[in-house]
């Protein structure tokens, strides 16, 4: 019999997301507090946080507004059922977060994460077409190198190739092609070479019959395969496609979203207007799961029209803790942080010394590429013959060593600074990023 008393320091229980989990219990690396820009690590040492996290804590860690929002909140009402009743916070917070979003889009479905607001926007699409009489639509393109979560739905439009092959066939799904191209090599924001591969779209249409396909998935940068930025007009053009066939269109801002671009959501900086965007990560700072799924107007009253009668469940679909009223203060208490300290201003002040910070790795060891956008970027360095990925692994694990948390996915690091982080934590974050791919030569 497997006895159940827990044993200090005993790592062998936890079977860690995407990781290497047996190198990581031979080698641990631990977290223990969070503050402003830093983390301090078990062992008392102290490192830069270069991701925000995971792409999540814009307003960096250990703001007293939203843990004392978190604390008020689960003392006055710790959870409530969000199927046919309702709590006042998510209300609240669906209407701010609606009179953020772009366009029309005015409606809001709380999830708890990224992978399930691909999901939900997927059914979202689907069903959107079910109840507009054309069933037949329920292919769905999404993009090579791209990522949309790790649930079915989202894995089957995503395009990264390690997170598909050992699950099998997911939902009827087909793919652009990605936008990584080796003449926009170290281009600065958005590259002026690739509009073209917006057209591939038109290819797949001819495929697959455009009356087939209900929605194309796509994020304004591809985040987790390494800060892949679109080119000059892409997106324009995908919306241009997508209005011609009727294709609903969706952003996944679940990395982009909530000020990572200088403003509140990448389709503002981008200047185009999608009918559904995913959100999650930075909209509660990270402090608690929460995500949202923010649907147009035109979405939302297409199934309040055929909804049948009033008391009936228009949209069969939710989460036991959609909407948790602990997450929605969290939620408000960031949009307020959001407000009163300008966090997208600072943002927009730091863009710009972080694009030169991380441009100035040009010609260091193994650096083959260096991508930006906005206040994400990456780093992308040659691979050791037969190891893929190893080379990357293995400056992250320098970087800790130096002082500073970075990502790596693939070949390349990964950066998102906090927005509150100050021109010295970008430096100290260069600098040692520098000094681990000097050690690798």
């Amino acid at each position: 019999m497997t006895s159940t008393t827990s044993k200090p320091n005993d790592l062998s229980a936890n079977w860690m997301p995407f990781s290497g989990n047996r190198f990581f219990k031979a080698n641990p690396r631990m977290i223990v507090k969070g503050e402003g820009c830093t983390f301090t690590t078990s062992d008392g040492k102290t490192l830069v946080d270069g991701l925000s996290g995971l792409w999540c804590c814009g307003a960096g860690h250990g703001r007293k507004e939203i843990t004392e929002a978190v604390s008020r909140q689960m003392v006055d009402l710790d959870y409530a059922p969000g199927f046919q009743v309702g709590h006042p916070l998510a209300f609240e917070l669906a209407s701010r977060i609606a009179a953020l979003a772009p366009g029309d889009l005015d409606h809001v479905f709380f999830v708890n994460s990224g992978s399930e607001a691909a999901d939900t926007a997927i059914k979202m699409a689907r069903g959107y077409w079910r109840v507009k009489g054309e069933a037949q639509r329920t292919k769905v393109i999404g993009r090579a190198k791209a990522y949309h979560g790790v649930n079915f739905g989202g894995m089957s439009v995503g395009g990264i190739s390690g997170n598909r092959k050992m699950f099998g066939a997911g939902i009827d799904a087909d793919h652009l092609p990605h936008t990584l191209l080796a003449e926009n090599a170290f281009s600065r924001g958005l590259p002026d070479k690739g509009i073209e591969l917006a057209d591939e779209l038109e290819n797949i249409v001819a495929l697959h019959d455009p009356s087939t396909i209900a929605a194309v998935i796509i994020e304004p940068f591809s985040g987790s395969a390494g800060v892949i930025v679109p080119p000059k007009g892409y997106m324009q053009r995908i919306r241009e496609i997508c209005d011609k066939y009727g294709f609903l269109l969706i952003f996944d801002e679940v990395i982009s979203g909530f000020g990572r671009t200088g403003q509140m959501f990448g389709a503002q900086t981008m200047g185009v207007t999608p009918d559904i965007i995913n959100a999650a990560k930075a909209i509660s700072n990270g402090v608690i799961p929460l995500g949202a799924v923010i649907a147009s107007h035109r979405i939302y009253q297409t199934f309040m029209d055929n909804g049948g009668a009033d008391y009936a469940i228009e949209f069969p679909h939710g989460y036991t803790y959609s909407g948790h009223p602990v997450a929605c203060a969290a939620g408000l208490a960031t949009l307020d942080i959001f407000e009163n300290d300008d966090l997208l201003g600072k943002c927009r002040t730091l863009i710009p010394y972080f694009e030169d910070a991380i441009h100035a790795l040009k010609g260091l060891p193994h650096v083959e590429d260096i991508r930006n956008f906005g206040l994400a970027g990456a780093v992308q360095v040659t691979d050791m013959p037969g190891l893929p990925g190893k080379r990357a692994f293995e400056i992250f694990q320098k970087c800790w060593d130096l002082g500073a948390y970075v990502r790596c996915g693939g070949n390349t690091l990964q950066f998102a600074p906090a927005f509150i982080a100050q021109k010295s934590d970008i430096d100290r974050l260069f600098s040692i990023v520098a000094d681990a791919l000097k050690a690798q030569a």
